[in-house]
């Protein structure tokens, strides 16, 4: 498929100077901004001729060139409302990548200040709740923060670099009184970023340490860094929501969760009702936010009921029934479990059966399987989104059916949380560009490809 553009003026116009080249945005420093601020902002990439001119899809950004190479001042206005926004420089040549700028109204900003390689002489001060915009610029590069916790206190430290673009694998590091590793983590589940939850049994002073591996990884065993690895490092001491319980809502309806998390208190025994009513159609995951409390996994969104497994449905016998449209929430909680829940479909009914959870960040490598009333299997899946399981099936006769689900290592814990949806697929298409940016010649006719992905019989 194509799409003819008739150009009267150049979009981007082709070479009006000669010896310059399109700009390079590699990333921005730093990445996280307030609205209402103003900021001293380095741009990592090259820019020949400088300056060249910026295009965000924030409104009423502005950004304003120094008489510096790759400095820029960049005004937010104060009504931006807090997510992530792009940032793309442009001339007469052509333009760059757009790149990550992220509005964040939450919690504090600081800058990471060097030299804060040594966890005993410079980590720098970072009272949690913070947000750290920082940058592991050469090889080796490692950067400390220093705070205090309470005995009986949780902290809880995430970062956003290989999410932000950045060419990093990071890994967090707490060390406690001593300066002795206490946790650490490379991957959070949902990326290469990593996730640390620790609860301090005497207190005082901690320091947290972030480092990264080169990505996409080699040969060599070393601590990276370069300049465009830019990171966004979350520091927090208070109550804060993990996730909720189900971890799906229903569209158009008031929903009833259970939250789950660290420094909670009598919150974590409270119900808590959840508005979906006006959520869009197309929504399919809602932040969830309570009593100002932040949360690190979204509520996912369906059409249909949401419900908690009950125990037992081991067996075919006692598959807890499933509505369809809807979803279930489950746990894995021991080893070698199996959770099997029943529907009853006709012959040709078209079926979409999905589990969240790795995706979730939670640590389950699941398999999904279709069986008959007698538990013959019919279709099976364990890895077709990421490490999630997905089947598209088809009835072969009226009958009754079971849904099965299992870890793959045969593993269980009280961290193995899913959900199942069930629903009807509808015929979807995705539509896709090869490139970010083209360039339009003044006066002709400019073709540019588009392809179609197709699904559910699309």
């Amino acid at each position: 498929m194509s799409v003819r553009l008739i150009a009267p003026t150049a979009v981007l116009a082709a070479g009006i100077l000669g010896h310059a080249a399109a700009p390079t945005l590699d990333h921005v420093l730093p990445v996280a901004l307030a609205p209402g601020s103003s900021n001293v902002v380095a741009l990592v990439g090259k820019f020949d001729p400088w300056p060249p001119r910026f295009w965000s899809d924030l409104p009423g950004l502005v950004v304003q060139p120094s008489t510096n190479n790759g400095a820029v001042v960049v005004h937010v206005p104060s009504n931006a409302p807090p997510g992530v926004r792009f940032l793309r420089a442009f001339n007469a040549e052509g333009a760059s990548a757009p790149r990550f700028l992220v509005i964040d109204s939450s919690t504090p900003l600081v800058a990471e200040s060097e030299p804060n390689n040594d966890a005993a002489s410079n980590a720098n001060p970072a009272m949690p709740p913070v947000v750290i915009n920082g940058r592991l610029e050469k090889s080796g590069d490692v950067d400390s923060f220093q705070f205090n916790l309470a005995k009986g206190q949780s902290v809880v430290a995430w970062a956003d670099a290989y999410t932000l673009m950045s060419p990093t694998d990071p890994v967090l590091r707490l060390l406690g009184p001593g300066r002795r590793q206490v946790t650490w983590n490379h991957d959070d589940g949902r990326s290469l970023d990593p996730l640390l939850a620790w609860t301090s049994p005497t207190g005082g002073s901690h320091v947290l340490q972030f480092f990264t591996f080169p990505y996409p990884a080699d040969s060599d065993i070393r601590l990276s860094g370069k300049p465009n690895a830019v990171y966004r490092l979350h520091i927090h001491a208070g109550p804060i929501v993990h996730h909720a319980l189900p971890l799906g809502v229903q569209r158009g309806r008031t929903n009833t969760l259970a939250i789950v998390g660290w420094n909670l208190g009598a919150a974590s025994n409270s119900p808590v009702l959840f508005n979906a009513s006006s959520l869009p159609p197309e929504a399919a995951t809602t932040p969830l936010v309570h009593q100002g409390i932040p949360a690190l996994v979204d509520l996912l969104v369906g059409d249909g009921p949401e419900q908690l497994e009950s125990e037992p449905n081991d067996d075919v016998a006692k598959a807890q029934p499933l509505p369809i449209p809807g979803a279930v929430t489950g746990n894995l909680d021991r080893e070698g479990d199996i959770d099997r829940f029943a529907f009853k479909a006709a012959k040709g009914d078209p079926l979409l059966l999905a589990i969240q959870s790795a995706s979730l960040g939670f640590n389950l490598d699941a398999w999904l399987r279709v069986e008959d009333a007698t538990g013959k299997e019919l279709a099976r899946n364990d890895d077709a989104n990421g490490s999630d399981p997905r089947l598209e099936w088809t009835a072969p006769a009226d009958g009754s059916f079971v849904v099965a689900v299992g870890s793959l290592l045969r593993l269980g814990g009280t961290d193995r949380w899913y959900r199942l949806s069930a629903t009807r697929p509808v015929p979807a298409f995705r539509p896709t560009v090869a490139e970010n940016a083209f360039t339009m010649a003044a006066g002709k006719t400019n073709e540019i490809p588009v392809s179609l992905g197709r699904a559910h019989g699309h």
